[in-house]
């Protein structure tokens, strides 16, 4: 598998991780309430990255499909997170971004 492939996976991997991570983070904040854009799209944002990494690993013909939409949800996520001071929103924002950046490679 060639490098910008290897990249695309390993910026979903740590996506989907710091999705994960700004999600759990989110609920224990104590204006939980007013973080739940934020929560559900880390959820969705999460679930993307993996497909996403999934349908490259598989070198799925609709790969390049994939990623745009994975582009699409990471850049949606890191709007969100930039909306919010704390340190796991911009952890994830910047892991989002880096995210779609390579997702866009693929396309």
């Amino acid at each position: 598998m060639n490098e910008r492939y290897e990249a695309c996976m390993r910026a979903c991997d740590a996506c989907a991780r710091a999705c994960d991570q700004c999600a759990v983070a989110c609920l224990r904040e104590p204006d939980a309430s007013g973080l739940a854009a934020c929560v559900r799209l880390d959820v969705d944002c999460a679930l993307m990255c993996r497909f996403a990494s999934g349908a490259i690993a598989r070198r799925s013909a609709r790969a390049g499909d994939v990623c745009r939409l994975c582009a699409d949800i990471c850049e949606a996520c890191a709007r969100e997170c930039d909306k919010h001071a704390h340190a796991h929103c911009r952890e994830c924002a910047h892991a989002c971004r880096a995210c779609a950046s390579a997702c866009v490679e693929m396309t």
